[in-house]
């Protein structure tokens, strides 16, 4: 009787395990934003579950109050998003219906830059050589939060300058023809972008911490969805991919390569390290 007992326990173990392993997603849905950083480590992710057989709908969102809306609502299950900061209002707004997943990249940084043969090194140098620029902070578009965190720092470092809006466009041709020029220059740029790697400019520091640190980019999912989906959700952490690859990335982008044709350039030139994802994630 014992025996048999245990026999039974087990085949309502097993039974159950089936009904859970039954109940894991078979597709996949992934918001993602239109911007360079965000994109291909979508796609990426969605390579790798494509590759462990689950189907993954992709859907782009304007912005990210209605990404999380829609991450919050279930309507997608993964979102890559910085929540440390730049999301960090959406985040907390939305926290008690979502979910950290994994670390898939960091290193995102802004600030204020210079090209590297101008000698300052720090913000708070700045008003020194205001008359070398004419006193202006050449920046991007208006809404950008780093347009907001460099007239934080005007006020913090009690800069004599103007701050310009404009566009990013705008501002890549005027940093190009500076430095192409040798001419003194000072604007705003941001790691990862095409422009990091192109332009050889200087981060200026800042003693004040006006800029956030350094920061990771977070998998982040509608509550539940690790604990329902446990598979998917080791496949999903698998993947990190460093900042500098990312940026690498938007280079071929920006010398003519669509983002499916960069990443899977990317993905062609790093087949160990994605069969290494797939065993980790149980495939």
């Amino acid at each position: 009787m014992h025996k048999l007992l245990k026999v039974l326990a087990v085949s309502l173990m097993c039974l159950f395990a089936g009904f859970s392993h039954a109940a894991e997603k078979t597709t996949i849905k992934i918001g993602t934003l239109p911007w360079e950083d965000i994109v291909p480590m979508s796609i990426i992710t969605k390579k790798l579950l494509e590759k462990q057989g689950y189907n993954v709908e992709l859907t782009t969102f304007p912005d990210w109050g209605i990404a999380f809306a829609a991450l919050a609502r279930g309507d997608v299950d993964l979102m890559v998003s910085h929540i440390n900061n730049i999301t960090a209002d959406y985040w907390k707004k939305n926290y008690q219906r979502l979910e950290k997943v994994s670390v898939v990249s960091h290193g995102l940084r802004q600030g204020i830059v210079v090209p590297d043969y101008m000698p300052i090194k720090s913000i708070d140098e700045l008003n020194a050589i205001k008359d070398q620029v004419g006193a202006k902070i050449i920046g991007i578009e208006s809404g950008a939060g780093l347009m907001q965190q460099t007239a934080d720092a005007i006020k913090q470092y009690n800069l004599q300058y103007t701050l310009v809006d404009g566009s990013t466009a705008a501002m890549v041709a005027q940093l190009q023809s500076a430095i192409e020029r040798k001419a003194p220059i000072v604007t705003m740029l941001w790691q990862p972008s095409w422009m990091d790697l192109k332009f050889k400019v200087r981060y200026l520091e800042d003693p004040k911490g006006v800029f956030p640190a350094p920061q990771s980019y977070y998998w982040i999912a509608k509550k539940g969805f690790s604990n329902d989906n446990s598979r998917a959700r080791e496949t999903v952490a698998s993947v990190f991919v460093p900042i500098d690859e990312v940026t690498a990335m938007n280079v071929s982008i920006n010398d003519g390569m669509t983002v499916e044709q960069a990443v899977q350039k990317w993905w062609d030139a790093n087949t160990k390290l994605i069969d290494h994802w797939a065993i980790m994630s149980g495939k």
